[in-house]
């Protein structure tokens, strides 16, 4: 009965030390985020500090996701610390508990921790995201000072003339898939350039692209601008979100069906594909960053603090991050199917905090 008494009041300690890191991380997200916004549109004419504080809060549950692996390690690290520092891990001890027992608190912790973030935090993520992207992208939406040569992805449209139209924006809206700061470039069927339409927003009904505030050019002719028009397509939305919408901007519940109709449409599924199976894997990978945390914070009261290990211990959780991050790569791009890539560098953290456990612990 004690013991267990003590397992929860581990599991509730780390559970506490996770929030306060989520809370701090959030405040200077949220702090961070606004300042860069009120940057980029405090001239506009739509902008307000108070919208502007609510478009960064959208932002902050993205931003928390991000740093959750992170944030798992560093939690650990301070509660096995703390825990260490006043002793109760060696009373622990004397009562006959075993390592095994006062860490599985710990891992049991990271799993709930992930399957939160997974289950509750990714779709706010996801969705918050997505619409603080339509907000800023609707503040910002004017047909001017367009550049031709942006970053964003291309989505290419064939037409009925053998030519085709291509496509980007600036910012995608995920729900109902409207562009801001639209590039429609139609192209002939000998490969040059029919015209260019800059848009401020450009909607996909069905069967059209319903865009606004345009401004057409085209070879040898003045600009003409129009409030609205509308441009034939075949597109489904599925295919327009696979080719311009990250996905990192669809929520977990969405995915699936997302990966299903890009395979029935022909298109790359991987990218989707690799995201869900990172997500799935989130929890484990919670797991593993506790027990990364505990090979470097057992120790310190039989054999003195140290910082280097402390600092192994997060060099080797930032490790774990980038080869995870790497896999996400080759996974997204196709060169390795996309279940291995999420679970590989998982299984093997935890094998790597289990097999120092054991040898120091049990060894």
């Amino acid at each position: 009965m004690a013991g267990r008494t003590f397992q929860v009041y581990v599991f509730m300690r780390l559970v506490r030390m996770v929030l306060y890191f989520l809370a701090g991380i959030a405040a200077l997200a949220l702090l961070v985020d606004f300042t860069e916004l009120s940057n980029r549109t405090g001239a506009l004419a739509d902008y307000s500090a108070l919208k502007a504080l609510g478009v960064s809060a959208m932002r902050v549950p993205f931003i928390l996701q991000v740093t959750l692996p992170f944030v798992m390690l560093f939690a650990t690290i301070a509660t096995l610390i703390a825990l260490n520092r006043k002793y109760e891990l060696v009373v622990a001890r004397s009562a006959g508990m075993s390592a095994w027992q006062f860490l599985a608190p710990t891992w049991v912790a990271a799993l709930f921790v992930g399957l939160a973030g997974v289950l509750v935090l990714n779709p706010l993520a996801a969705n918050g995201f997505s619409l603080a992207q339509a907000i800023e992208g609707s503040w910002k939406g004017s047909s001017q000072n367009r550049l031709f040569n942006t970053k964003e992805p291309w989505l290419r449209q064939s037409r009925d003339d053998g030519g085709s139209i291509l496509i980007t924006a600036k910012t995608v809206a995920n729900q109902d898939i409207t562009l801001y700061e639209a590039v429609f470039i139609e192209v002939g069927e000998d490969g040059r350039v029919v015209a260019r339409h800059d848009a401020a927003s450009a909607h996909l009904a069905e069967g059209e692209w319903v865009i606004t505030d345009v401004t057409t050019s085209a070879p040898r002719r003045r600009p003409v601008l129009a409030e609205r028009m509308t441009i034939p397509t075949s597109l489904h939305t599925e295919v327009v979100r696979q080719a311009l919408v990250p996905p990192d901007m669809v929520p977990i519940y969405a995915l699936g069906r997302q990966i299903d109709a890009a395979r029935s449409f022909g298109v790359p599924s991987a990218p989707f594909s690799m995201q869900y199976h990172s997500l799935v894997a989130l929890p484990a990978l919670m797991v593993a960053m506790a027990m990364i945390a505990a090979t470097v914070s057992l120790r310190f009261v039989r054999f003195g603090q140290s910082a280097g290990m402390i600092v192994a211990g997060v060099t080797a959780g930032f490790l774990l991050y980038v080869v995870t991050a790497l896999a996400k790569s080759f996974g997204s791009a196709g060169a390795m199917p996309p279940v291995v890539a999420a679970w590989l560098p998982v299984v093997g953290g935890i094998l790597f905090g289990i097999g120092y456990l054991l040898n120091h612990e049990d060894g």
